[in-house]
């Protein structure tokens, strides 16, 4: 959800419910790797409650196609980490000596 001046769309709040930091952190990171991105940060209103509001300025830009550019670059990273994750166990998996059935107690 957006919350945000009619006026000026290069600066606006977001809330995003059922996340933590875990989502917040990474976009925080992605936004503040932009240019476009004058200042951005978020905020947990309560621990119990499973909710991240973020706030996001930009020099111009507005700040919902910033943000919406944010998590696409987000979503990418995460592909490419998973793809990398996934081969590099794959490698292993293949790379793996075989078991060799010795019993070490036989005469």
């Amino acid at each position: 959800m957006e919350h945000g001046s009619l006026q000026d769309s290069s600066a606006s709040s977001f809330s995003i419910m059922e996340e933590d930091h875990t989502l917040a952190n990474s976009v925080r990171f992605v936004l503040n790797q932009d240019p476009r991105v004058a200042f951005c940060g978020y905020s947990i209103p309560h621990p119990a409650e499973n909710k991240v509001n973020i706030r996001l300025q930009t020099t111009g830009d507005p700040a919902n196609d910033v943000l919406k550019d944010a998590l696409q670059d987000l979503m990418v990273m995460c592909q490419y980490i998973r793809g990398t994750f996934d081969t590099s166990v794959a490698d292993f998996r293949g790379n793996k000596p075989e078991v060799m059935d010795i019993d070490l107690n036989k005469k």
